[in-house]
């Protein structure tokens, strides 16, 4: 039984073909409406969430599925103190297949040790959060048209940002790709993706400070929010939250083929006028979130048209 944990548990040839389903789901969808007949998609959210949570229901129900679940560990029975592994045993006997967020690292791996049903991790802490990588993926190679050969910028929380540690671990598989981490010193990327990832694998980086003299060299610029829930300290959080916000103004020393991303929610670290900007590609990453997630569900599943 194959689950998603970690976006490195795919190849890339399965994110290859992942993304060709995608684009053929896109291109006919009325070829994948009934393939989930009879199939229950349980989502297990112990943490907030708008996007994915609701992407993922429209992916199954997209494919001809059912769901169930809850979206706060305040109306699971986490509140009466039953570990994760319970849990993920229990809605493993009610649905096919799990889509678990939690606030602890590493809690859907020891979901998927117990379901008796793949898992998928919809996020779990600062750690992983590979369903959004797969739609940054979609997003940069409909973008762009490859994956080589791209200098990413990463801007904002880049130590608490799951989805930043995801897409570098998934794009250092390209050759030629370059990473410019745009960050205050207390926000920079964690020791382990450094050495792990990008220094283990000889990808180039560079960490800068200045989002606006980073900007001329990017192909693609992927901003994030800084976290209000991942701080102990909130006067540190009040100090950092407004340090890079992307306005019209700086876009103006951007490249026109710049792809500008974000994992969403945003707060203020993009300034509405950009949406109107062409560069924009945020919302273009909200649905391709949803036609990757139903080709995943499709592959995990093991059904298709």
């Amino acid at each position: 039984m194959k689950h998603l944990i970690d976006i490195m548990e795919l190849s890339v040839d399965e994110i290859d073909a992942l993304i060709a389903t995608a684009e053929d789901i896109v291109a006919a969808p009325e070829k994948y409406a009934n393939v989930c007949r009879g199939k229950q998609l349980a989502t297990l959210f112990f943490e907030p969430s708008t996007r994915t949570r609701l992407s993922f229901e429209s992916a199954m129900l997209a494919l001809g599925g059912g769901v169930l679940g809850f979206s706060e560990a305040g109306s699971s029975s986490a509140a009466k103190g039953e570990s994760v592994a319970d849990t993920a045993r229990i809605v493993g006997c009610y649905a096919d297949i799990i889509a678990m967020r939690h606030p602890k690292e590493g809690a859907p791996r020891v979901a998927a040790r117990a379901a008796g049903v793949p898992v998928i991790n919809a996020g779990d802490g600062g750690h992983f959060h590979p369903t959004q990588t797969l739609a940054d993926l979609l997003t940069i190679r409909r973008e762009k048209g490859r994956f080589e050969n791209l200098t990413v910028g990463c801007c904002g929380d880049l130590k608490f940002g799951r989805t930043v540690h995801s897409l570098v671990s998934a794009m250092s598989r390209y050759a030629g790709v370059r990473f410019v981490f745009i960050s205050p010193e207390e926000l920079r990327v964690p020791d382990y993706v450094r050495s792990e990832v990008l220094d283990a694998k000889g990808v180039a980086y560079s960490e800068v400070l200045d989002l606006e003299k980073a900007l001329p060299g990017l192909d693609v610029l992927y901003m994030t929010r800084v976290q209000k829930e991942r701080f102990f300290n909130e006067a540190d959080y009040v100090r950092l939250k407004d340090t890079y916000i992307l306005t019209p103004e700086k876009l103006r020393g951007a490249g026109p083929e710049l792809c500008v991303m974000h994992p969403l929610p945003r707060v203020n670290e993009i300034d509405v006028r950009v949406d109107e900007d062409p560069r924009a590609c945020y919302f273009k990453q909200v649905k391709n979130g949803k036609y990757m997630r139903m080709a995943l569900i499709m592959m995990l599943l093991g059904v298709g048209p």
